[in-house]
């Protein structure tokens, strides 16, 4: 079967690897459909992996895939089924599992495509548990974007900064993918959203999606404009995931008692922050990675109904990652760049 495996930092190579067998007991067959590529995955190629990990190594930590097959005891699947990926292995058993939060499991062995070997391959047994069926009406790039580009604003949203109806948020990176999901999923409840592009091109799709207000930050300082557009107040939330460039400045744009949820560090992993501020102001400063396996069940829903939408920037032919790591090294993309795998 084909498969995309770094085999070394910035070396990806197509490269044909033995189907796997039939699936255990719990596990189940997977045909991967469609891959979604992530600034994780730059990340891995950059070598930045934060842990051990060996080489070969088959990339992509967010798919969708069809059921081929059913090991011992999998109820609740069927093949043929479409199902979103869960992209971390987890234990199941520990307290945090137990109750719904994967995403902060005490035995988690590692992110796929990351750590673990990933999805940038025809077919793939993987514990059944990791399965989120897709409900009707949401198609294979839908179930592929669920479970980081969803998921993981779903979790940042609603489960961290609790944000509510009729608040306003500050939205970085509105090009990017999670931002195109973060400015719908705002918009589906009656938030006012501000959001922030890197280019001109960028700002009448953004406000396609819903953005009340776009802010070219290479033209304006976006702190400023949020502020005389709020009046001085600051906005409710603010979603930050691009890290040292942007942290001071997203911090000024909150108003007093606001929360700044966060979930990448693009642009840096260190920056200052003003502690006169964070007290005085009484923010919050909230840590999200990932999401919970509920929070890919209720994206795709979102989609199914309507309610938000994937934005595809570029799909990609099988093994160009020199095109999808260009665009996302140079923030052209707008939106997900996907590769179909069947």
């Amino acid at each position: 079967m084909r498969a995309l495996q770094l085999v070394s930092d910035r070396e990806v190579k197509s490269v044909d690897l033995p189907e796997p067998d039939a699936p255990g007991a719990g596990e189940v067959r997977l045909k991967i459909r469609v891959v979604a590529l992530n600034h994780l995955d730059v990340w891995g190629w950059r070598g930045m992996a934060f842990a051990k990990r060996e080489m070969p190594l088959t990339i992509g930590a967010e798919a969708s895939a069809e059921v081929v097959a059913l090991g011992e005891g999998v109820s609740g699947l069927k093949p043929g089924q479409l199902v979103s990926i869960f992209g971390a292995r987890t234990c199941g058993t520990c307290h945090q599992c137990r109750q719904g939060k994967d995403n902060l499991c005490d035995h988690v062995e590692g992110v796929h495509g990351f750590h673990l070997g990933g999805f940038a391959r025809e077919f793939v047994n993987l514990p059944a548990r990791q399965c989120v069926p897709a409900p009707p009406n949401c198609d294979d790039i839908g179930a592929a974007l669920a479970p980081i580009t969803f998921g993981t604003c779903e979790h940042m949203l609603f489960d961290n900064a609790q944000l509510q109806p009729s608040e306003s948020i500050l939205i970085q990176a509105g090009g990017s993918g999670i931002g195109t999901a973060a400015i719908q999923l705002a918009k589906s409840i009656g938030c006012t959203v501000y959001t922030t592009v890197g280019s001109d091109d960028k700002i009448e799709p953004a406000k396609a999606l819903g953005a009340d207000h776009v802010i070219n930050y290479r033209e304006d300082r976006f702190e400023g404009v949020v502020r005389k557009l709020t009046r001085k107040q600051g906005v409710d939330v603010v979603f930050e995931h691009v890290g040292k460039e942007t942290w001071a400045g997203s911090m000024l744009c909150l108003k007093r008692g606001g929360r700044l949820v966060t979930c990448g560090s693009t642009s840096g992993v260190s920056a200052d922050t003003n502690l006169m501020m964070l007290f005085q102001r009484q923010l919050r400063l909230i840590g999200s990675f990932g999401c919970r396996m509920d929070n890919i069940a209720t994206s795709m829903e979102k989609m199914a109904r309507g309610y938000v939408k994937p934005v595809v920037d570029t799909e990609i032919e099988f093994g160009d990652m020199a095109t999808a790591l260009e665009r996302m090294e140079s923030r052209k993309v707008f939106g997900k760049i996907i590769m179909r795998m069947s």
